[in-house]
């Protein structure tokens, strides 16, 4: 593949981080520092850790003040269209880091909503319950806390060697009066709109999970035409078919849905219309076939509000069996593909695009491990969602320095060693990451000492913060009506 010169990527990269010290509003400094020290953490459990990383060349109150100053409104009443235009000048920056797809016809976006437990922070506001998988048997998947949902941009495989990177370009809180469609519709209206690589004419694909194949997602984004969405479904849903065109009728409407397609009865399925088979190899040597069959032209029931019977989509079933045995070695995949230019893309296309909707998956695992997305524990809403946007904007740090850094394996990691200069992984990102900023420095200030302190006056006492209840969405209302025998 093409790659280019390190001088160019240098340069990109130093701009990329001038932009970032512009955008900063106060404590631009300090805010530097700490993206450095978090993008080249490798030892610290906790943010407060971070001051003694020597990019952070700052006492730890300063790290505080820097997560309270990222985003700060004037007002409260100007403060969502502040934090509007804050968004809109950090995509941007981020413009001349995405790349433009090469091989595909298309931009990809991956699209979820992962969970902050904060069980036993009773003075944080907004808490609700949230779900969160459990790995112990028999528990239920909840907890108490918040939910962010992120938008990403998936880059082609072949421009990261197969390396599982996601670019975030949009990480929002879900507030306990909303839910992760309203805020996902936000955020893709705004980066479609505000980030000015992608044009409104340009191809643009969703992959997200079975969370948002509900009607109020799918009905919002089939208004778009350049939009094509594919979610995964669940293997009990119910779908039809289209009606068969008849002659009108004298009284009531034409039929708006036609025969019934159960997903987990497949004797009243009808035939595909087309079915696509590929072979592959998995890494250990193993040949699996993947085989899509693809039903065009079907209908989910919708509402009043959701007129479904105007959203045709294309139903995917997607099967991998062992090409030896023919076992299968997975339980079938269904994806639903809507949207007016679906027809431009193959099946074997869209299967693609929704298997590289895990990248983001990768990318929330590592910011929790590895840049602390979780760990900030704050009582403060604003901090927290300050903190969150850090993280992303260091994991942005990392994706733009990926081309210059060296590989530095343990070693115990052999399998490091055969690895190309372009299959760098996140982890050896940061690594290596202190070793670039102290060659090309920082665009912050050096510190410069103001003495001690006064503190706090003798005798002054804080008041107590208030306890904020967790709050319970979807309560059902007891029925008044009495039950009959």
């Amino acid at each position: 593949m093409s790659t280019i010169p390190c001088e160019d990527q240098l340069a990109k990269f130093q701009q990329f981080r001038q932009d970032l010290y512009a955008l900063f509003p106060n404590s631009r400094d300090s805010l530097m520092d700490l993206l450095d020290a978090l993008s080249g953490n490798t030892t610290a459990i906790s943010p407060v850790a971070l001051c003694e990383h020597p990019s952070f060349r700052r006492g730890y109150s300063a790290l505080y003040k820097a997560i309270v100053q990222f985003f700060q409104p004037s007002s409260p009443a100007s403060a969502t269209e502040e934090k509007k235009l804050f968004q809109q000048s950090l995509l941007k920056a981020f413009a001349p880091l995405i790349p433009a797809p090469t091989q595909r016809k298309f931009h990809l976006f991956g699209l979820d909503a992962t969970p902050m437990p904060r069980p036993f922070a009773k003075t944080l506001e907004d808490r609700a319950y949230i779900h969160q998988p459990n790995t112990i048997k028999g528990n239920k998947p909840i907890n108490i806390g918040h939910l962010y949902s992120l938008l990403s941009f998936l880059p082609e495989r072949t421009q990261t060697a197969h390396i599982p990177w996601s670019v975030p370009l949009s990480g929002q809180r879900v507030t306990a009066d909303s839910n992760p469609i309203a805020v996902g519709l936000e955020q893709i209206e705004t980066v479609l709109s505000d980030c000015p690589i992608f044009h409104h004419n340009q191809l643009s694909v969703l992959a997200a999970d079975s969370y948002y194949s509900q009607r109020q997602f799918l009905d919002a984004l089939c208004g778009k035409p350049n939009a094509i969405i594919v979610t995964r479904v669940r293997s009990n849903r119910v779908f039809y078919r289209q009606p068969e065109v008849v002659e009108a009728v004298k009284r009531g409407h034409c039929r708006w849905y036609g025969e019934r397609f159960d997903l987990k009865d497949e004797s009243i399925r009808h035939s595909p219309d087309e079915i696509v088979e590929t072979s592959f190899t998995t890494r250990r040597g193993r040949n699996l076939k993947k085989t899509i069959t693809c039903w065009h032209q079907m209908l989910m029931r919708g509402t009043k509000e959701y007129p479904m019977h105007q959203h045709p989509f294309t139903l995917l079933r997607v099967q991998v069996t062992d090409e030896m045995t023919g076992n299968p070695i997975w339980r079938p995949m269904w994806l639903i593909v809507m949207g007016q230019r679906r027809h431009e893309l193959t099946p074997l296309e869209l299967a693609h695009a929704y298997q590289q909707r895990f990248d983001l998956e990768h990318m929330l695992r590592f910011g929790k491990q590895r840049l602390l997305m979780g760990s900030f524990q704050t009582p403060d809403v604003e901090h927290e969602e300050n903190w969150v946007q850090l993280t992303l904007l260091a994991y942005m740090q990392l994706w733009a320095a990926r081309e210059l850094v060296d590989n530095l394996p343990r070693p115990w990691e052999k399998y490091h060693y055969k690895k190309n200069h372009h299959s760098i992984t996140p982890s050896l990102v940061q690594r290596d990451f202190y070793r670039i900023i102290r060659q090309i420095g920082t665009p912050a200030e050096t510190p410069k000492p103001r003495g001690f302190s006064t503190g706090r006056i003798t005798g002054n006492l804080r008041e107590k913060r208030k306890r904020h209840p967790v709050i319970k969405k979807g309560k059902k209302m007891k029925s008044s009506r009495r039950k009959t025998a």
